[in-house]
Order: structure tokens, then sequence, then C-alpha cells
């Protein structure tokens, strides 16, 4: 197939090698003969790095013949396909794709790399808005493979199946989905972000010990804000407040004041040196809660819970070597949803000596403590010392409705199950781009499917009832799954 591809950036030059090395014709267009030049260097290496190690055959002769590159958009006219890559502008894309309109023949293919733009806005520009699509590629292109086919308004769906085919060929998965904002990645990637800066907003814990639970009890990757720093807050506040403008103001979406605040400061992340971490330093604070090691360990504690949060923190308990014990000094509850103060208050207990324990994530690896506000903070740094003593790291955060991880996956989640209720991606399609593009431990709908969708039901509910807030309102899809027992997966 011949392919050109518009733009010689690090998105352009990731694509024209992608389907250079499945085979097909790439012509790579810029206006800089400069940019062309150093494209056709870095896609000569990488092609010959993957030679050497043996993940691609052939002669690097032979793909680069066919390479070619234009300074212009003249010679377009033979393309099948093109692909518009570059800068993130919409009348910027509007202008390209009505060039690119007046090169190419009658039956070629146009698409747009973009990842947040309107394809049926870009569509209606244009002379033929059936034959635009969108392609959202995912940088490093050759290594994220994923790639989003969008259908605007009046996109044919022969286009879309032939570029879903073509994508295939490649090895990348191709995830079709709707013309929304943010599509399907970038729209599920805000529940991580915004929930960890709202957490923040609430001074529930320090950014180092949010990433670290997250991390260690939740199996990301990393900590929503080392995300945010990686990824520069220049991108992601404009993509936050974009999203949720765009679905006008979905509670679910609302980003935090903190993250304008800290743009318009400067503190973008990585790239100014200092973020939510400081780079300039050799080595990144490490997160613990403040907890004086030398307090004397828990042996004995009362526990009010019930049902299966009962019997996981039975059985932690038993793993530490603390008995449960009626009148102990230190009553643990298990909030589902709440917080300690909700729990204290349920079963009328003395909030001095009541502590929480996050008991759906982290008992095996780091365990969430919670304090009420008039919990005594030498119990709870007692209790973190037993952990400690056990192997099993511990933090401890202030009072919060769903503490750390259930609020955030649970969001996620959630999240997912309302981009499957509106029919955006299909569920399989939601978990598949998700783990490929945001490296979450599991997609979110087996996840969901994991824990008991009935259990997210009740996290949701529990904090949309003791926050007030209807960020937290159950999607339907989750709700139906929940009392009917079906998997969230299912169609």
């Amino acid at each position: 197939m011949k392919i050109a591809v518009i733009g010689a950036g690090v998105m352009g030059r990731g694509i024209a090698q992608l389907f250079l090395v499945s085979g097909h014709s790439v012509t790579l267009c810029d206006a800089s003969s400069s940019q062309l030049d150093s494209a056709v260097e870095e896609i000569k290496q990488r092609i010959g790095r993957l030679i050497d190690k043996g993940r691609l055959s052939g002669d690097i002769g032979t793909f680069l013949k066919h390479l070619h590159t234009v300074e212009n958009m003249e010679g377009l006219d033979d393309s099948e396909l093109v692909i518009e890559a570059i800068v993130e502008d919409r009348q910027s894309k509007i202008d390209v794709l009505k060039k690119i309109e007046s090169r190419v023949n009658d039956g070629c293919i146009v698409a747009s790399n973009t990842s947040s733009l309107s394809i049926s806005d870009l569509a209606s520009c244009c002379a033929v808005p059936g034959r635009i699509a969108g392609l959202h590629f995912f940088n490093p292109v050759p290594l994220m493979k994923l790639v989003e086919v969008v259908a605007g308004e009046r996109t044919d769906i022969k286009i879309i199946n032939r570029l879903t085919e073509l994508v295939a060929q490649t090895g990348h998965r191709a995830v079709c989905v709707t013309d929304t904002p943010g599509f399907l990645v970038n729209h599920l990637g805000r529940a991580f972000s915004t929930e960890g800066l709202k957490m923040l907003q609430e001074r529930i814990a320090a950014v180092e010990t949010l990433d670290a639970i997250a991390r260690d009890a939740g199996g990301f990757r990393m900590g929503p804000f080392e995300l945010l720093d990686l990824t520069g807050l220049d991108v992601s506040v404009p993509v936050m407040e974009q999203i949720h403008a765009q679905y006008y103001q979905d509670p679910r979406l609302r980003p935090s004041e903190i993250g304008r605040r800290r743009l318009h400061a400067g503190r973008l992340g990585r790239k100014t040196v200092q973020g939510f971490y400081n780079y300039a330093e050799t080595e990144q604070s490490q997160p613990t809660a403040v907890t004086d090691e030398s307090a004397k360990p828990i042996d004995a504690v009362s526990v009010c819970a019930f049902g299966d949060a009962k019997d996981r923190l039975e059985d932690f308990l038993d793993r530490i070597n603390v008995t449960v014990l009626d009148g102990a000094e230190l009553v643990l509850v298990a909030p589902l949803g709440t917080d300690v103060s909700t729990e204290s208050s349920r079963y009328s207990l003395d909030a001095s000596a009541v502590v929480g324990i996050d008991t759906v994530f982290g008992l095996d690896t780091h365990v969430t403590v919670a304090l009420n506000p008039r919990t005594d903070s030498g119990l709870a740094e007692r209790l973190c010392v037993t952990i400690r003593q056990s192997g099993i790291e511990a933090s401890i955060v202030r009072d919060s409705a769903g503490l750390v991880l259930q609020r955030v996956v649970a969001m996620i989640v959630n999240l997912a199950a309302e981009i499957a209720q509106q029919g955006i991606a299909r569920p399989d399609d939601i978990d598949a781009a998700i783990v490929a593009a945001l490296g979450y431990p599991k997609g979110p709908l087996e996840w969901g499917d994991h824990l008991g969708a009935k259990t997210v039901w009740q996290i949701l509910m529990n904090l949309q009832q003791t926050t007030g807030d209807d960020r937290y309102r159950p999607s339907p899809w989750l709700r139906q799954r929940a009392l009917t027992g079906a998997s969230l997966l299912h169609e």
C-alpha cells in the first residue's frame, strides 16, 4: 500500500517506521528539509538495531528503498492513505487536511493522528467528509502496540474496516472508538490522575505516600503524581479541562484547581526539573508515613467489621501475630467507600481509639492505615510498627471516604463502565487498550470483575452518600451487572 505521512516529527517518523517495516511504501512529508533528514537517519538507525537484534529480517537497504521524502505535498496523487501527524491544533490540521484533499485521488483515505480533536469537526471542513477518520497512535509508535481508529459522524464504515485491517497487519491492536472527547484512552485515563489530585487537595496524604500506595498496594507502574510529572502539567491540565468541558462539566471528570495553579507557577514536572517532585535532587525522597519506629508494638486489637471485610481483617491480624480481643485499647474498622468517622459512629465507638484499615487493597504489600480527627496518633504509629515488623509496609493517611485505593480504582472501573454504557468502545477493547496504553495491572472491567461488581458498586454508592458528590455516582452498566451477577465485560 502507498502511504504518505504528513509531518516528520516524533509521531510522524514513528508512524512512517511502523508501516515501512510492515512492507508498505511510505512517503514522509515535511516543510523542513532538516527535519526530513533527521527523520530518515533516525528511522534508518532504528531499523538497523531491529535487524541486529534479530527482531526484523531483511536488509536495511531494501526497507529504505521504500521510504521517500518530499518537502511539499506534491506527488501524493497515487497515495492510498495519507496520515496527518502535525501539531495538535485545530486550524493547522484543517488547513493541512484541505491541502491533502486537493492533491490526492478520490479513492484515497485521509486520516488524522489527533489525540483530542473531534474527527467529525475536522471532517466537516473537508470536501469529502466520509473518507476522513482518526488514527490515534501512541508514542513511541513502534513500541506502543495500540491504535485508536476513530469514526466521525460521517465516516464511511468501509474506511474504518480498511484501517482496522491495515493496523492489524502491522501487529498493533486496532481499537474502534466513537468520536467522543478524549476518545477512549485519554478519557478513561482521567480517573487515575484527577482522583489523585483531589486526594492531595483534601490533604489525605503527601504525594510520596499516595504514589507509594498506588504502586505497592495497587500494582500501578507509577503513582498519579509520578505520572503527571512524566507527562507534564502543560499537557495533562489542558486535557483534563477540555474533556471536563466537552462533557458539559460531568462531575466524574472534574479536575482539581491544584493542577492549574501549579501550571501557572511553571512546575510542570520533569521537563522543568520541579514538579510534584524535585528532579534536581539526585534521589527522590522515599514515602513512608510519619511514625515513631521506637513505639511499642500492638499485640491485641478489637475489630468492628462484618462479612468478607471482617474475615480479611482477622486473617491479616493473624498473619502479623496480633490477637483479636474485645475491649482492647485499639479498635480497627474496615471502611468500604465510607470513612473512619462514619464507621466509628456506626458502632458507637470512642473515636480516639479507632483506626481504619483498607481490607480491599494492600494487605500483603502496603497497608493503608487511616485516622479520624480524634484518633490517638500514638496508637496508629504502634500499629504501623507492628505491621512493618511482619515485613509489610504501612502508611498513615487522614480520614477519607474510600481511603485511597478504593476510591481510585472504583473511579477507574466506573468510568470504564460508563464508556461501555455509551458505546464508545467494546468492553474487551476497553480493557486491551488501557493495559496497552496506560500499563494498568488489569483491564478496568476485568479488575471490576475481580473485585466483584457489587463491591465496586457499594464503594461508589457509599462514596456518593458520604461525600454528597455526584462525582461518584455509579454507571448504569456497573449497577445492572452488580444486581444481576453479569460480568462487566458482558455486552
